[in-house]
């Protein structure tokens, strides 16, 4: 991957109602705080652009309590909300701003939207201004061959694109990871894992995705060494159909996925999602609380799945876990506190050299809970 994404600003967003710069590390950021101080916030905001450049926002606004509920304390105090995304590498800078305001029927419309493109050794960017009052981002049909700067639009769209988030707390009966689904839709990991077997049929069934596909299982045996592997086919009431189903080692007894633990079924779709192939290998891995329901030995392989990925890919994760925060430098952590006065989240980076002489004695995750280094209620 030769973009990475280095800033976010946001503001007017949920509980980051002051402007908030962000810095994202080359390969993991990891966000760590108290309960409630907008971690997740800033996670779900990557939910909401996904959504947002696929023409879906009306869609998400309405589902997740519309514009009321994605502006700072409401719109009687908030009125817009504003985000800019900063990605460069060696050759040229690429920012992606928007706001979007408050409108009638209690949703949000784009009221700004502008690309800035800067090459190497330029003094002034080259800026892209789409038109206001619109209800969905424009870049998907403007990146068409044909229209005007579509080709620089096409770059800017890619990136937005390559973000993904990804949260499998809903391991419930209903959820749709536990369930049939769609054989073809196995090209890449759904956010919720929702389509997990058709995922690891495509990798099972490709020559280039088989050993991926056996990595994935092996990993998975480690930490659930019953397991022996999923048996990867169409059910039988429909071909175009496949459940989770697995079996026990030195057993022919076919199990469902109603009959894995709820931190068995996340950690393998984690294992399955960070040790894909890298062509596969989304450019931003935007993850909530993975470590949630996963053993302690579960974590510390994860933390390795994590490292391995981002070689690749760029992390980010919010976590609550201090046997995950301590698998990283201290560099690699954002400490998420509120401030009490304008009653907006704030994002710090931690600095080890400034923690140099703190760490010769304790851990990352003891000066988080001594409260050093703040993230404490």
């Amino acid at each position: 991957m030769s973009f990475k994404l280095n800033e976010i600003c946001l503001s007017g967003y949920k509980s980051i109602g002051q402007e908030e710069h962000i810095n994202i590390n080359d390969n993991v950021t990891v966000l760590i705080g108290t309960n409630g101080v907008g971690k997740s916030n800033l996670i779900s905001f990557f939910h909401m652009l996904g959504f947002a450049v696929t023409k879906s926002l009306q869609q998400y606004v309405a589902e997740h309590g519309f514009a009321n509920s994605f502006l700072h304390y409401g719109t009687k105090r908030t009125q817009s909300m504003s985000a800019k995304l900063i990605f460069s590498d060696d050759k040229s800078k690429n920012e992606y701003f928007f706001r979007l305001s408050y409108a009638a029927g209690d949703t949000l419309i784009y009221t700004e939207e502008v690309l800035k493109f800067l090459s190497a050794g330029q003094m002034k960017p080259f800026v892209l201004t789409m038109d206001v009052g619109q209800k969905e981002s424009q870049l998907q049909d403007a990146k068409s061959p044909g229209k005007p700067h579509s080709k620089t639009i096409a770059v800017f769209y890619s990136l937005l694109m390559g973000c993904k988030y990804f949260q499998f707390h809903d391991t419930s009966l209903s959820a749709r990871i536990r369930n049939t689904g769609y054989i073809g839709d196995s090209k890449y990991l759904r956010s919720d894992a929702g389509n997990l077997a058709a995922f690891l049929y495509g990798l099972k069934t490709r020559p280039q995705g088989l050993p991926y596909y056996n990595r994935i299982i092996r990993y998975i045996q480690q930490c659930f060494p019953q397991f022996g592997d999923f048996v990867m086919q169409p059910t039988i009431q429909n071909d175009q159909y496949i459940n989770l189903d697995w079996k026990e080692k030195d057993s022919d007894y076919i199990m469902g996925a109603h009959q894995l633990s709820d931190g068995t079924l996340r950690f393998m779709a984690l294992t399955a999602l960070l040790l894909q192939p890298q062509d596969t290998l989304p450019p931003i891995i935007v993850l909530d609380e993975p470590e949630l329901g996963l053993h302690p030995t579960a974590v510390e392989m994860l933390a390795g799945f994590i490292k391995r990925a981002s070689e690749n890919a760029q992390i980010i994760i919010a976590t609550q876990s201090p046997r995950l925060v301590d698998e990283f430098p201290a560099n690699d952590i954002i400490v998420v506190d509120r401030d009490p006065i304008t009653k907006s989240s704030s994002f710090s980076n931690l600095d080890d050299n400034k923690l140099h002489e703190w760490l010769k004695n304790y851990t990352t995750s003891e000066l988080w809970d001594k409260n050093v280094i703040g993230g404490r209620p």
